[in-house]
């Protein structure tokens, strides 16, 4: 809890600006949207604008800046199970189970 004027202060100027500051993002999109972009570059807009605002609410109003050994570790496991995902096809493709195997001809001695 703050209990120092001054740091009271402090948290409700970042609170009021990143509030102005999603205010400015959502006229953004909105004047985005007006422009009528092709359909890859308008989805690119929105997922920039849209990362943008979502980092500014976690990071701030959920608070999650003050979390950043949590937000580390989370981080690390979602990579390490991202690399895991990914290799789980070529698993499959180094499987060799089921496949049929080649016979090569046996040559009988003496036939």
């Amino acid at each position: 809890m703050h209990t120092d004027p001054a740091a009271v202060r402090k948290s409700v100027r970042l609170y009021v600006t990143i509030g102005v500051s999603l205010l400015v993002f959502t006229a953004i999109t909105v004047m985005a949207n007006r422009l009528h972009f092709v359909v890859p570059i308008a989805i690119t807009v929105a997922i920039i604008i849209a990362c943008i605002k979502g980092s500014m609410v976690a990071s701030v109003f959920m608070h999650l800046s003050h979390e950043k050994k949590w937000i580390y570790g989370a981080l690390l496991l979602t990579i390490v199970f991202f690399i895991f995902l990914m290799c789980i096809p070529l698993f499959t493709i180094m499987d060799t189970i089921g496949t049929p195997v080649r016979a090569t001809p046996i040559e009988h001695a003496g036939h």
